[in-house]
């Protein structure tokens, strides 16, 4: 009997969420699950598509139902607060009154099995940027949703062979240019690449619709750029209602691809991103699919992906549109 009770607090820790809890980011307990073990990160800091109320629903469906200890960061003012109204340029005549942005506890992104940023145009501690590219660096797998692709308004520290690494362009495979349409009068119908049915991240997904705009992240006449793996193409509609009629005046443009990235140390990371992603987007259970498959392929646990399993919002969801 002893020696069972020493046994137990060592289970105990075992158990541990990774992450202390504390006011100033959330953590979700992983309940019964494939992912029983394994703690994804998610980072809601932009200022457009309210990742702050989305990311804490896409937690709790990664633990609640699928097994992930789950710890959401947020950006926050100078009072802890969580802000998504924070200024990301400075105001010209002022640039010396304009403050850095500010994520608490980017240190636990070390303790993560899996990362997803939802962040925009961030001026972030060096200490933090640091925490970041540790990180991406480590050939861990990476999802980035919508405006993560230009997440940062300055270089991160992040250096391969003397070459400047580009968050959006190297390690995502593409970064904003352009609105593909009307912002804010747009919506999107992802429509499946036929020739990727067969991917794992696509297994089980049908109905893809969300009311934000495609964005275009390469030149008129290029492509996507080599070593990705375009698994849906975004068609912009006629108005922001799942039955508008889509635009024909506007070439379909690749909304979620996959690809690798290469570590200082030659290490692989799988890549996901995905240039949907609003609150209201998420919405679209077809598209909470779509970034729960693409965490598990991240993690190599695709055999572990199945068509059915639930991708049911935890409670209530009802995020504030633009």
């Amino acid at each position: 009997m002893k020696s069972l009770l020493l046994l137990l607090p060592l289970c105990a820790v075992a158990l541990a969420h990774p992450v202390p809890e504390s006011p100033l980011w959330l953590t979700y307990p992983g309940g019964n699950g494939p992912g029983k073990g394994r703690h994804i990160v998610l980072i809601a800091a932009d200022q457009e598509d309210r990742s702050e109320q989305s990311m804490p629903m896409m937690a709790r469906i990664l633990s609640t139902q699928h097994g992930f200890d789950c710890t959401v960061l947020f950006g926050v003012n100078e009072r802890g607060e969580v802000d998504p109204t924070l200024p990301v340029y400075p105001e010209k005549g002022k640039e010396a009154e304009f403050k850095e942005h500010h994520i608490p506890g980017t240190e636990h992104l070390a303790s993560a099995d899996l990362v997803l940023f939802f962040t925009r145009l961030l001026t972030l501690p060096k200490l933090e940027q640091e925490h970041i590219v540790k990180y991406v660096d480590s050939g861990k797998p990476i999802i980035a949703l919508r405006t993560a692709n230009h997440g940062f308004r300055t270089a991160l520290p992040y250096r391969i062979h003397g070459r400047q690494v580009r968050w959006g362009e190297d390690v995502l495979g593409g970064t904003f240019l352009e609105h593909h349409g009307q912002w804010q009068a747009d919506s999107t119908r992802g429509r499946i690449v036929e020739e990727q049915r067969s991917h794992p991240v696509l297994t089980g997904v049908t109905d893809i619709w969300g009311n934000s705009d495609v964005y275009r992240t390469y030149p008129k006449g290029a492509a996507l750029p080599p070593g990705c793996t375009a698994l849906v193409w975004g068609q912009p509609l006629m108005g922001r209602k799942p039955e508008d009629p889509p635009n024909d005046q506007l070439e379909p443009l690749p909304v979620a691809w996959v690809k690798s990235w290469q570590t200082s140390l030659g290490r692989t990371a799988r890549v996901f991103h995905c240039t949907m992603g609003s609150g209201v987007d998420l919405q679209s259970p077809g598209l909470r699919r779509l970034i729960i498959n693409a965490a598990y392929w991240g993690m190599g646990m695709e055999t572990a992906i199945t068509p059915g399993h639930s991708v049911d919002i935890v409670g209530e969801y009802q995020p504030h549109g633009r």
